[in-house]
């Protein structure tokens, strides 16, 4: 988010507290982003390093969490925030949350990939758990990008992405299960593929998330547990 979006505040050093804390959030969301990354690497090509890399640098997502929350408290003391500012420090207060929660997943999915042997992924449908991971690559991205620029149109779209990654989920779920039929002793194996596309499939939710944050912060309303289509009205203002 652009410093200048804040310079309605007499105190510049207001000013100065609110932007930092975006940028925080948004430095935050790059780093998960490239834990993801790294993650669905390991899981895919089996790149240990990458996986070890995820699952030691996981204190980082954490660190920054602690820092963005600490300050968010200090503005809430301090400054007594009301209107879009109260609204843009609970949308951040709850995207961090959701970021830490997205680096836990791709945490687990390192871990999962550490475990598969090469015959593991040969047999198991990889080629559905990669395009998976980039639509939810794709959708924390574009989630992110939203919060950025504070773009409720954009975070209605991407929004709607998560019903093809439920969709990509349950295939993957039906395939994995079809193979722990035919190949009892498969099921160990298989379980940490399904558990990585079940930790997928939470980045997408928690990526609409943020989106819902962003509707909220821009419109004052809160759009958790209705449609998309119901968020898509809220956002454009057609309820027809």
């Amino acid at each position: 988010m652009d410093k200048m979006s804040f310079s309605h505040h007499i105190s510049h050093q207001y000013n100065a507290e609110l932007s930092k804390i975006v940028n925080n959030v948004m430095r935050m969301g790059e780093l998960v982003q490239q834990q993801l990354a790294d993650a669905m690497v390991a899981l895919v090509e089996g790149d240990s390093a990458r996986g070890e890399q995820v699952v030691t640098s996981d204190y980082k997502v954490n660190a920054f969490e602690v820092r963005i929350d600490e300050a968010c408290t200090h503005v809430l003391a301090r400054r007594h925030p009301a209107a879009s500012d109260l609204r843009l420090v609970i949308a951040v207060v709850k995207t961090i949350t959701d970021l830490e929660r997205i680096g836990d997943e791709a945490e687990r999915i390192g871990r999962m990939a550490l475990h598969l042997l090469e015959a593991d992924r040969r047999r198991s449908p990889m080629e559905e758990v990669a395009a998976l991971g980039e639509l939810v690559q794709k959708m924390l991205h574009g989630a992110l990008e939203a919060f950025a620029h504070m773009d409720a149109a954009q975070a209605v779209k991407v929004a709607q992405e998560d019903n093809q990654a439920d969709a990509q989920y349950e295939a993957i779920v039906r395939h994995l299960m079809q193979s722990m039929e035919e190949d009892p002793k498969s099921v160990a194996s298989i379980m940490d593929i399904l558990w990585s596309a079940r930790s997928l499939e939470r980045i997408g939710d928690r990526s609409c998330n943020i989106c819902e944050y962003v509707v909220y912060f821009v419109l004052g309303k809160d759009v958790r547990h209705t449609s998309f289509e119901q968020m898509a009205a809220e956002a454009t203002g057609d309820r027809r």
